[in-house]
C-alpha cells in the first residue's frame, strides 16, 4: 500500500486544522447524473460504468471536492480527491484539513487509515452520511423527476419574455459587473442580483443570483489566477442562481479551419434555455413552479426597466435608477409589486475586485500596447507551416516582398500564412505595408476570466507598434497545443527567423496550400517570445457588431 511522502505530509500539516467532520464516499453514478457535475457522457468508460467520489464538510454542509472516475479505478482516487478537498476545495472555501473523516465503506476506511497514517486524522466508518445522502437523493430526483414539467402556457410566457430580453439586448450597454437588483419578497426570494452576460461577445444571457454574497463569491473565484479549467468548472457549478442563456443558431456554412470569435456570422435564430445552479445540486434545467414564477416575473420587470431606462444605463458613472412595477403572480393571479433598481454599491465593489485582479500592463510596458482585430478578413484560413526555399524565392520575385536586414536564407522557413479571397488579401497586404510592415510574430498567453480557459493568441506586430490578432489556439485542444509547440520549436531551430505570407485562394483548389499564383505579399520577419516584446498575459474580450 502506498503512503504519503514526508514532503506531502509536511505540506498538509501546514494547512489550518478545523474542528470539523468531513463525509466521504464513492458511489456508482449513472449517465443521467453526469451533467449535474459538469461531465459529459464521453466521461463514462467503455462499459458505461463510472463512480463518483464526494468529499463534503458535514459540519458546514458544503461540497469540497468531487471526482468522476471509471468504475475499475483503484482506491487511490479517493485519497487524491481528499487531498484536493484539503488543498484546492471548490467554491470559495479556504484550504484546510478536518479533525475527523467519516466514510461509508469499510474498504475505503481501512485504505485511508493506512495511506494517511501520518496525517493525524481520525477515520471512522458510518452507515449514515446525511449530506452525501441528500446530494444523491437530489440527483436521483433530477434524473427521474417526479414533478410535472411546467405547463405549456408557462413555457410560452417565459420564452416570450426571453425573446423580449434578446430584443432589448442589455449587454450592448451593461457589463457583467454592473448589477441590477430585482426585489420580489415572494416565493422565498427577497432580491435577485442580476448580472448581464454578452458585452464580451462570447455568451449571452442573465445570471440571477439568489444573494449578494453568492454573486461576490463567484466573482472572486472567477478572477483568481492559476485556476485549472476543471476548477473553474466546479466553481461554475457552485453558483447559487437562476439563469437564462441564449443558444445562437447559425445556418450551416463552410467554415475556415481556424476561425476567430469575432468572425462569427450573425445568428439566424436564438433559442433560450433556463434553469438553476446550486452548490449542492449543480446544474438543473427543471424549475419548480415557484422558481419558474420568480424567473418569469423578474424577466418581465427587467424588460420594462430596460425598455424605459436603456439609454440612461450606459452613462458613467453607473447611475442610481429604480422603478416599481405592479405585475400578476402567475400562480395565484394576485397583484404583486416588484422593485427593479441598479445596485451601485455592489457594482462599485465588483469594479474594485476587477481592478485588484487586473494585470498592470502599463506599469510593465511603460505604455499600453494597441491591440487590433480588424485586419484579418472574415473567413480567413490561418496556416502554420514550413515552406521551401524555392517557394520563397518565387514570392520574393513576383509579389510584394519585405526583406529582413542581415538575414541570409538558404533553406526553408516557418511561415504564418493568411489565406483569404484575392480582394481581401490585397486590402490586407496594403494595410500591412501602410503600417510599416511586419516586425514580429508572437504567440502570447491569454485567458477567459469567466471560464478559466487559456489560449495562445497569435499576434502580428507591425512597424507602427500595433499588435494585430490573427488566430487563437486553445490550450485544451490537443491539435492546437501541437501547433503552438511546433512553432516554438521552429522559433529555436531557426533562431527566430520566420515569414508572414498573405495569399488568396481560400475557396479554391489551392486552399491550404497557397502557391506562387496565390501569393500577394511576403514579409520576412522575426518571431519573438512575449517576454522579448514585454507583453503580459491578456484577458479575452471580443465585441460583436450585428447591426
Amino acid at each position: 500500500m502506498y503512503t504519503l511522502s514526508p514532503f506531502t505530509c509536511n505540506r498538509l500539516h501546514r494547512l489550518p486544522k478545523h474542528p470539523t467532520v468531513w463525509e466521504g464516499d464513492r458511489r456508482p453514478i449513472s449517465e443521467g447524473m453526469l451533467s449535474a457535475f459538469g461531465y459529459e457522457a464521453e466521461d463514462l468508460d467503455e462499459d458505461g460504468a463510472s463512480d463518483c467520489i464526494l468529499w463534503v464538510d458535514g459540519t458546514e454542509g458544503v461540497l469540497r471536492a468531487v471526482n468522476i472516475i471509471p468504475a475499475d479505478t483503484g482506491p487511490e482516487a479517493v485519497a487524491r480527491t481528499l487531498l484536493q478537498a484539503m488543498e484546492h476545495p471548490q467554491g470559495a472555501m479556504p484550504p484546510a484539513r478536518p479533525q475527523k473523516l467519516v466514510v461509508g465503506d469499510r474498504e475505503i476506511q481501512f485504505f485511508l487509515r493506512g495511506a494517511l497514517q501520518n496525517l493525524d486524522l481520525s477515520i471512522d466508518y458510518g452507515t449514515n452520511l446525511p449530506v452525501i445522502n441528500d446530494i444523491f437523493e437530489s440527483l436521483q430526483r433530477q434524473e427521474n423527476p417526479s414533478e410535472e414539467p411546467l405547463p405549456p402556457d408557462w413555457l410560452v410566457a417565459i420564452n416570450d419574455q426571453a425573446q423580449s430580453m434578446w430584443d432589448n439586448a442589455p449587454w450592448n450597454y451593461l457589463s457583467d459587473h454592473q448589477i441590477i437588483g430585482v426585489t420580489l419578497n415572494h416565493w422565498a426570494i427577497e432580491t435577485l442580483y442580476v448580472s448581464i452576460l454578452g458585452m464580451a461577445g462570447m455568451e449571452y444571457g442573465l445570471l440571477l443570483y439568489r444573494s449578494e454574497s453568492a454573486l461576490k463569491q463567484f466573482r472572486e473565484m472567477a478572477l483568481q489566477e492559476d485556476r485549472t479549467t476543471q476548477q473553474m468548472q466546479q466553481a461554475f457549478l457552485s453558483q447559487d442562481c437562476l439563469f437564462l442563456n441564449f443558444d445562437l443558431v447559425r445556418e450551416e456554412t463552410e467554415r475556415p479551419v481556424i476561425a476567430l470569435p469575432w468572425m462569427q456570422s450573425a445568428p439566424s435564430a436564438v433559442e433560450p434555455e433556463f434553469g438553476s445552479l446550486h452548490p449542492l445540486e449543480g446544474l438543473r434545467h427543471t424549475l419548480e413552479l415557484e422558481e419558474a414564477a420568480a424567473l418569469r416575473i423578474s424577466l418581465e420587470a427587467l424588460n420594462r426597466f430596460f425598455k424605459t431606462n436603456g439609454g440612461k444605463l450606459s452613462k458613467v458613472p453607473f447611475p442610481a435608477i429604480k422603478a416599481t412595477y405592479t405585475l400578476t403572480d402567475p400562480i395565484t393571479d394576485q397583484s404583486i409589486k416588484v422593485k427593479v433598481h441598479t445596485q451601485t454599491d455592489v457594482t462599485a465593489a465588483l469594479e474594485a475586485l476587477d481592478d485588484a485582479a487586473a494585470i498592470p500592463a502599463a506599469a510593465h510596458l511603460g505604455q499600453s500596447p494597441i491591440f487590433r482585430d480588424d485586419y484579418v478578413p472574415e473567413g480567413s484560413l490561418i496556416l502554420l507551416a514550413r515552406f521551401s526555399a524555392e517557394d520563397m524565392a518565387q514570392w520574393r520575385s513576383q509579389s510584394f516582398y519585405q526583406a529582413l536586414p542581415g538575414a541570409a536564407t538558404k533553406g526553408e522557413l516557418p511561415i504564418l500564412a493568411i489565406q483569404t479571397s484575392r480582394p481581401k488579401a490585397k486590402v490586407l497586404a496594403q494595410q500591412l505595408q501602410k503600417a510599416d510592415g511586419v516586425v514580429s510574430v508572437c504567440f502570447n498567453p491569454g485567458r477567459d476570466p469567466m471560464t478559466g480557459e487559456r489560449f495562445h493568441l497569435g499576434l502580428i506586430k507591425t512597424g507602427d507598434g500595433e499588435f494585430h490578432l490573427c488566430v487563437e489556439f486553445s490550450e485544451e485542444e490537443p491539435e492546437d497545443h501541437r501547433l503552438v509547440e511546433r512553432w516554438q520549436k521552429w522559433h529555436a531551430q531557426y533562431k527566430g527567423h520566420c515569414g508572414v505570407l498573405i495569399a488568396s485562394g481560400v475557396t479554391g483548389v489551392s486552399r491550404g496550400k497557397p502557391g506562387i499564383k496565390e501569393a500577394l505579399a511576403f514579409f520576412e520577419t522575426r518571431s519573438h517570445t512575449p517576454e522579448e516584446l514585454g507583453l503580459p498575459p491578456l484577458q479575452m474580450s471580443y465585441a460583436l457588431d450585428w447591426e
